[in-house]
Formats: structure tokens, C-alpha cells, sequence
């Protein structure tokens, strides 16, 4: 857990926010002892948004492989 004091935050917070985005969080804590997490926002990306490849088979093709996996 990597935790920071508040005047380490203000010194270094581009690192702090690079450190955030690595491990995933980071606490800043006050002197009173209160304790604040940071935490990178995810990306807003599908996990089924994926770069196509070009296999360069037809249509036919690919419905006949279907078919005969079905068959097995």
C-alpha cells in the first residue's frame, strides 16, 4: 500500500497520479490522520472492442467450417 502525506502529494503529484495508474491506487494521508484514496478511472473501452485481422476467407466459407464443427 503505498501511501503519501499530503505534502508529498502536493510536491509530487504527476508522480503520484503515474504511481495510481501502475498499482492501481494510492492513499494521501493528512496529519490529522484522515486518509484519501486515488485511483485511476478505467478506460471507457469493451473488452470486445478488438482490432480485426484480414484471414481472407469467404463467407461460404466460414459457414461451412461452423457446420461441420456442429457436426462434431
Amino acid at each position: 500500500m503505498d501511501t503519501y502525506t499530503l505534502t508529498e502529494a502536493r510536491q509530487k503529484l504527476s508522480f503520484i497520479l503515474d504511481r495510481a495508474k501502475k498499482k492501481g491506487k494510492v492513499f494521501i494521508q493528512r496529519k490529522d490522520g484522515s486518509v484519501f484514496e486515488v485511483k485511476a478511472l478505467s478506460d471507457k473501452k469493451s473488452p470486445l472492442d478488438v482490432k480485426g485481422i484480414n484471414i481472407e476467407i469467404s463467407r461460404e466459407e466460414i459457414i461451412k467450417a461452423i457446420k461441420e464443427s456442429k457436426r462434431k
